[in-house]
């Protein structure tokens, strides 16, 4: 259809990203200690944060530790997130400059709120890194509620950007300090936001995480919400704590149970009967073509996971 976007679907970025996104731990950049434990540690994902964990007058040293500990190496397969301060703050400039230095995967841009900020944050991508090669990918952060009014016009600049949007990381803190809902009870009157939140990056074909659970000693608590989490569609969840990391991978992996079924459902397809087939009778179930990509994708991730060298 004539200028009609072609969005990339979600198993199309689930192939791209080729790594699980479980668990994403957050590291104060500021603290060499736990970034030098960082490399033991089992999460799929490390966020080396520049913004809210470290003070002003901390980000100098904190981006010299970042420097350090990516010139040592040693992460593995973990896929490595440097989290910068905001375009419009005084220290993003040297933040971008240090991350491009560093090399991570991604560079997660905290308080993107409109199209603008999306503009902004590859500016001074595209200004640090002139060559799109040596360019890490570009992930946002969604804590605003003017963020959450224009999901889709985020999607939209990010996936045309210099530098593509690759991730949506939710910040469920400052959304609720923000507009003043309340996170008990199971987040019930957030999670209408979180589900639209879900249903944008798939539309737009982007991963997403979860924001984090604050009290690390609730684990109940926490693996009620992980729970929750897998349930309404993310690829995995924000961390604060090593203690959350274990619970994390194991839910959002897919269980025994559902890795035989995935199997079964696309062996049966293979099947030379089933060839042409739209739909066929699996045990007393009808199943779909459709159901045959669902299974693709749950076995997709298994492979992940178990190549993951962490």
């Amino acid at each position: 259809m004539v200028g009609r976007i072609a969005y990339p679907s979600p198993l199309h970025m689930t192939a791209a990203l080729s790594r699980p996104l479980r668990s994403a731990l957050y590291l104060p950049a500021s603290n060499p200690r736990a970034i030098d434990k960082a490399r033991l540690l089992p999460a799929d994902v490390i966020i080396f944060d520049l913004e809210d964990a470290v003070a002003p007058d901390a980000k100098d040293a904190a981006r010299e530790h970042l420097l350090a500990a990516f010139a040592q190496g040693g992460f593995g397969s973990r896929r490595l997130v440097i989290r910068v301060n905001h375009p419009l703050t005084p220290y993003f400039d040297r933040d971008v400059q240090v991350a491009m230095a560093c090399a991570p995967h991604a560079i997660l841009v905290p308080k993107i709120s409109n199209p603008v900020d999306i503009g902004q944050a590859c500016l001074g991508m595209v200004r640090t890194a002139p060559d799109a090669s040596k360019r890490p990918a570009l992930w946002a952060m969604i804590e605003t509620a003017e963020a959450l009014t224009g999901l889709a016009a985020i999607a939209q600049a990010g996936l045309a950007a210099p530098v593509p949007l690759q991730c949506l990381v939710v910040g469920t803190n400052d959304i609720a300090r923000e507009t003043g809902v309340s996170m008990l009870d199971q987040r019930q009157y957030m999670v209408p936001w979180l589900m639209n939140i879900v249903l944008v990056a798939r539309r737009y074909g982007l991963a997403v995480l979860d924001g984090v659970w604050n009290d690390f000693r609730d684990t109940t608590g926490y693996e009620a919400e992980v729970t929750q989490s897998k349930a309404m569609g993310f690829d995995g969840k924000t961390l604060i704590h090593p203690s959350q990391i274990e619970a994390a991978n194991a839910v959002f992996a897919p269980s025994a149970a559902e890795i035989g079924e995935a199997r079964a459902i696309v062996e049966a397809f293979e099947q030379p009967e089933h060839a042409g087939a739209g739909v066929i009778n699996l045990g007393g179930r009808m199943v779909e073509r459709l159901h045959r990509d669902m299974a693709r994708r749950v076995l997709s991730l298994d492979e992940a996971i178990r190549a993951a060298r962490i």
